[in-house]
């Protein structure tokens, strides 16, 4: 009897080993298949991700291509009005200024004194720059006070002349953006076409060597909506044909 219950012992604990190998074997297959289910799952993730760029690019480079094909555009562009530089008729001691940089004066505003001379301006102005040498003798044609009229300040777009400058008219529409205004949209209007290129602007292409001139396109926009835009400042321009 003790040899049977001994091996009847045996026998279980063999099976109790023999399952636990299977358990064993089984928990192994799990993590396994959880392993393989995660790395499944990071795969589909990276793919997404990448499908997710590609089709980003992919809308991206139709829009710019729409963009393109339909407008001419160049971020070497600036804001800017003739300047009037006010001048003495006869020699004379500067003796006052009566404006700073940055002023906006109505039209016959007394700006500055030279001798007995007063100096006005003839319309409505902003003041861009100013002789401080207070004292110091002026000749004629010697600019003490410079202003440009607000009403007349352009969006003026440099275009080379192999860059889209055949499907430029005047009254096309235009979009532009100011750097000191991030990425604001103002609207504007194709006022004049240069006839003549723009003198000392001559590029090279690298291809040929070829000499490329560049065209002035002045833009005209509603200056009393867009007060806050001031001579000088840089922009970029959409020009839709």
């Amino acid at each position: 009897m003790p040899n049977i219950q001994m091996n009847n012992s045996k026998d279980i604990l063999d099976e109790e080993k023999a399952i636990l190998n299977e358990e064993k074997e089984i928990l192994k297959e799990i993590k396994e298949e959880e392993s393989a289910i995660k790395r499944l799952t990071k795969n589909v993730w990276v793919t997404s991700i990448l499908l997710g760029v590609i089709v980003v690019s992919l809308i991206g480079g139709i829009v710019y291509w729409k963009i393109s094909s339909e407008s001419v555009y160049t971020d070497n562009a600036s804001v800017s009005a003739s300047v009037t530089n006010l001048t003495p008729t006869t020699p004379g001691v500067l003796n006052k200024v009566f404006v700073n940089v940055g002023d906006e004066v109505p039209a016959n505003t007394i700006v500055a004194q030279v001798g007995n001379e007063l100096l006005k301006t003839k319309t409505a102005s902003e003041v861009v720059d100013t002789d401080t040498n207070l004292g110091t003798m002026v000749s004629p044609g010697v600019s003490v006070v410079s202003v440009v009229n607000p009403d007349d300040l352009r969006v003026v777009a440099h275009i080379d002349e192999d860059k889209g400058l055949s499907d430029i008219r005047i009254g096309q529409q235009a979009d532009f953006t100011v750097d000191a205004f991030g990425s604001k949209t103002f609207h504007g209007i194709v006022d004049e076409v240069s006839p003549t290129a723009r003198q000392g602007d001559i590029v090279f292409s690298i291809s040929d060597k070829r000499p490329t001139s560049q065209f002035d396109i002045k833009i005209r926009f509603d200056t009393t909506a867009y007060f806050d835009l001031k001579n000088g400042m840089s922009a970029k321009v959409w020009i839709y044909k």
